[in-house]
C-alpha cells in the first residue's frame, strides 16, 4: 500500500509540475515581485519577507515569477512542500475564501488521488474558514511586517498550534 501511495503522490508531483507553466502563462497577467530569495535573506530578522526568504532558502527554491503569493501562504501557515501538505494548503486556502481554477483542480485531484490524507485536509480547510482572511493580500506590501504579528492577525493562539507555527 505504502508504494502504491508513493506512486499516487509521484503522479500529483507531475500534475503539479505540468501545470504550472500553462496556469502561469494563461492567467496570471499581473507583475512578478521581482525579488530574489538573496535579498529576502537580508530583510530585518523578525520580518515576513526574512522568514519567507528562510523558507525558500530550507528548500532549495527561488520565487516563482508571479506565484509568489504561494511560498507567502506556506510562510505564513507554516505548511511545508511535501505533496500531501501542498493539497492541505489549498484546503486551507479554500477555506478561507480564496477561489482559482487552479485551486480547485489541485484541490480535487488532490483529495481523488490521495485520499488517505482527507482527515488532514478537512482540519486545514476549517482553520482556513475559522482564520481571519488572508488570502487577499497583497504580500509584496507586507514583507516588512513582523511576521507574529501578521500571524497573530490572522489565527487564533489554538489555530497556530494546529498549524505548528508557534
Amino acid at each position: 500500500m505504502k508504494v502504491f501511495r508513493t506512486h499516487r503522490k509521484q503522479l500529483i508531483e507531475w500534475l503539479f509540475e505540468q501545470s504550472q507553466n500553462v496556469y502561469t502563462k494563461l492567467f496570471k497577467n499581473h507583475e512578478a515581485w521581482g525579488i530574489s530569495r538573496k535579498e529576502l535573506l537580508t530583510y530585518p530578522t523578525s520580518s515576513f519577507g526574512r522568514h519567507l526568504g528562510e523558507f525558500l532558502n530550507k528548500n532549495g527554491f527561488e520565487l516563482i515569477a508571479k506565484v509568489e503569493r504561494h511560498d507567502a501562504y506556506h510562510t505564513l501557515t507554516g505548511y511545508g512542500t511535501k505533496v500531501e501538505d501542498e493539497i492541505a494548503l489549498q484546503c486551507l486556502c479554500f477555506g478561507n475564501g480564496k477561489r482559482s481554477l487552479y485551486l480547485y483542480g489541485a484541490m480535487i485531484l488532490g483529495i481523488l488521488i490521495l485520499p488517505d490524507y482527507y482527515t488532514y485536509y478537512y482540519q486545514s480547510y476549517r482553520i482556513g474558514n475559522r482564520s481571519n482572511p488572508f488570502h487577499q493580500f497583497n504580500y509584496k506590501h507586507l514583507l516588512h511586517v513582523n511576521i507574529d504579528d501578521f500571524r497573530d492577525a490572522i489565527f487564533s493562539k489554538a489555530q497556530r498550534n494546529s498549524l505548528i507555527i508557534n
